[in-house]
């Protein structure tokens, strides 16, 4: 069992410090659940409503595998959509809770809404070569020097470009492309990316 987080919380310094320490506390203490429900509903708390000044908001996208059944478990709160590589398609798509390769059921593990959040736990299951890219909006919201932002459609154009069979490339390829979008515009925002890849069967 392995739990993926990747935060983007606005703001600067301490105050930013006290909010990642109290995500790493709440991972901590559901870090062997399968079911996310009482993480969100954790992340919900702490992060839905921040009366901290200097904290603004703060959005999450929470990821659990399985890796004995390749089950991936995903939920966003508010964060840009992943991008899922569908090594057998050969094809690039969003990870969402509309995807039509959505789990209907998955053995003792509750999908759908969960209760007292606005967020949902959708389960897909990854396939050998399988590739998500998590990233913050620092990417998908870069601006060019006419002032046109990246978009969703665009960062999916730059994703077909990636070279697949050599992840460990992924990453430094897809920022060169951002900023070959950017060109001399300003960076109004910090950028991370994860990388992550189902691993092929034959060596697991």
């Amino acid at each position: 069992m392995s739990r993926i987080v990747l935060a983007d919380v606005a703001g600067h310094g301490q105050e930013v410090g006290a909010a990642a320490i109290l995500l790493r506390d709440l991972l901590r203490q559901h870090v062997n659940a399968f079911d996310q429900s009482e993480l969100m509903r954790g992340i919900n708390e702490a992060f839905g409503s921040p009366s901290d000044e200097f904290v603004q908001y703060a959005t999450a996208a929470v990821l659990g595998y399985y890796s004995k059944t390749r089950e991936l478990v995903f939920t966003s709160a508010g964060h840009p959509h992943p991008l899922w590589y569908r090594a057998n398609q050969k094809s690039w798509e969003w990870l969402h809770e509309e995807t039509p390769h959505a789990a209907k059921l998955v053995d003792g593990l509750p999908l759908g809404l969960i209760p007292g959040t606005d967020y949902t736990q959708t389960a897909v299951r990854l396939g050998p070569g399988d590739l998500v890219i998590l990233y913050t909006d620092g990417v998908s919201e870069a601006v060019n020097e006419e002032e046109q932002e990246l978009g969703y459609e665009g960062l999916l154009g730059l994703a077909r470009t990636l070279p697949t069979e050599t992840p460990k490339l992924i990453g430094p390829a897809l920022l060169e492309a951002v900023q070959r979008f950017r060109g001399t515009a300003r960076a109004f925002d910090d950028r991370s990316i994860l990388i992550l890849q189902q691993a092929d069967e034959s060596h697991s």
